[in-house]
C-alpha cells in the first residue's frame, strides 16, 4: 500500500508541476488557451493571473515531492497536508471557476489523500 501511496503522490506532483508550466509559461500559446477557453486577447488580459496561479500550483508540488523524500514520520504528515490543500485548492477553483477542476485536481486529490491515510 505505501508503494501505491508513493507514486500516486509522485503522479499528483507531476500534474502539479504540468499546471505550473501551462499556467506560468504557455498560457497565451495554444496550449494554455485550450485549458482556459480563452482567445489570443483574454489570455494576454490573464497571463499575469495564471502565472500567479502556476507558482501556487508549483508550491503543492514542491510539497507533495518534499512529502516522497523525508523520512516519516514527517513525510506521511507533509504528504496528508499538502494532498490536503491540493484537495481543497481543487473543490475550491471546481466550485468558483471550473466545475472541471473538481475531476483534474480535487478529485486525484482526493484519492491519494484516501491511499496515503490507508499506507500510513
Amino acid at each position: 500500500m505505501q508503494t501505491a501511496a508513493n507514486v500516486l503522490v509522485g503522479l499528483l506532483a507531476a500534474l502539479h508541476v504540468y499546471i505550473l508550466v501551462l499556467e506560468m509559461f504557455l498560457w497565451e500559446r495554444r496550449q494554455g488557451r485550450e485549458l482556459s477557453g480563452f482567445d489570443a486577447d483574454m489570455a494576454r488580459a490573464t497571463a499575469a493571473l495564471a502565472g500567479n496561479q502556476g507558482l501556487y500550483n508549483g508550491f503543492l508540488a514542491a510539497g507533495l515531492i518534499w512529502g516522497l523524500i523525508v523520512s516519516d514520520p514527517t513525510g506521511f504528515r507533509v504528504q496528508v497536508f499538502f494532498t490536503i490543500c491540493v484537495t481543497v485548492a481543487g473543490l475550491y477553483g471546481g466550485l468558483t471557476a471550473n466545475r472541471r477542476i473538481l475531476f483534474v485536481q480535487a478529485l486525484p486529490g482526493a484519492v491519494t489523500l484516501a491511499v496515503v491515510l490507508a499506507a500510513g
